[in-house]
């Protein structure tokens, strides 16, 4: 049997929550502390002002030793107050996804990412539309409710050689419009039919407890009706992080039990207001 220690971190561009500031050398440290296999982050800058300029995506590889990774584009531009973003490429189909040899290219976007210390073979990108309206939500740094645009959302897929063979693993940050976060999770369980599996699904859904799982857990109906069943591995409270009451990040397998499931944890890792959430499994 083989360990695999796999990770989902919303790291909130790397904002620590007691001073509201996002160096770059607290969030390489914050993330070496991960020590995973693989690792799927949300809400990930690249050169924006409010986190140092870093390229955080490329930063996380260099803290936890990954050569393989994708950073998603969800938005190009700089945050707004209130309106959210200010866009440089508002068509979507210009969204780019950014590799290891593209270090320090372009100019400043928002997204996920996608890493991985094993061999990645193939990768594929989905995206989704922001929902078309705004929630009142609570912002770090503001006082009460801030009425909030959704943005444009995106799943990352790795085809992974893992030492038993092929697996996939899909990275997703979904919305927090209630319905659209379950007609997304909905349209990845269905896109995946020609991934090779085991699967994992890793991210930060924006939905809560046992939620995904009803999701995404139903058999489907026809011949192949008993052949899709997604399971979550983990039930333990991420957010907010200095008190978890809630869990909005998930991760779930498909040909992957709970009977696999060695070790969960959440973990604090002194930024962000999510605790990442921590999966060792047993391959064989």
């Amino acid at each position: 049997m083989t360990t695999l220690r796999v990770a989902t971190f919303n790291l909130l561009h790397g904002m620590d929550l007691a001073d509201g500031e996002s160096r770059p050398d607290r969030l390489r440290t914050a993330l070496a502390d991960l020590d995973a296999d693989i690792v799927a982050l949300q809400e990930v800058d690249r050169h924006q002002g409010r986190s140092g300029g870093a390229d955080q995506a490329a930063l996380a590889a260099e803290a936890l030793g990954m050569s393989q990774w994708r950073f998603l584009a969800s938005v190009h531009g700089v945050p707004a107050p209130v309106a959210g973003w200010t866009e440089d490429e508002p068509d979507p189909a210009e969204r780019r996804v950014y590799t290891a040899g593209e270090r320090g290219e372009g100019g400043p976007a928002y997204g996920i990412a996608l890493l991985s210390r094993l061999p990645v073979s193939r990768w594929r990108v989905r995206r989704f539309p922001a929902a078309p309206l705004s929630l009142p939500l609570r912002v770090q740094g503001r006082p009460g409710l801030t009425r909030v645009p959704d943005e444009p959302r995106g799943v990352l897929a790795a085809v992974v050689e893992g030492p038993r063979g092929p697996f996939t693993v899909l990275a997703a940050h979904l919305s927090f419009v209630p319905g659209w976060n379950i007609s997304q999770l909905a349209r990845i369980r269905r896109s995946t039919a020609d991934l090779p599996g085991p699967q994992l699904l890793l991210g930060d859904f924006n939905l809560p407890g046992r939620i995904p799982q009803a999701v995404v857990g139903r058999r489907g109906r026809g011949a192949g009706a008993g052949a899709v069943r997604w399971r979550s591995l983990a039930r333990v409270p991420t957010y907010p992080s200095y008190h978890p009451r809630v869990q909005f990040d998930h991760v779930l397998g498909h040909g992957i039990g709970p009977d696999a499931v060695r070790r969960t944890e959440a973990v604090r890792l002194g930024v962000s207001d999510h605790c990442a959430l921590v999966v060792e499994l047993e391959v064989g």
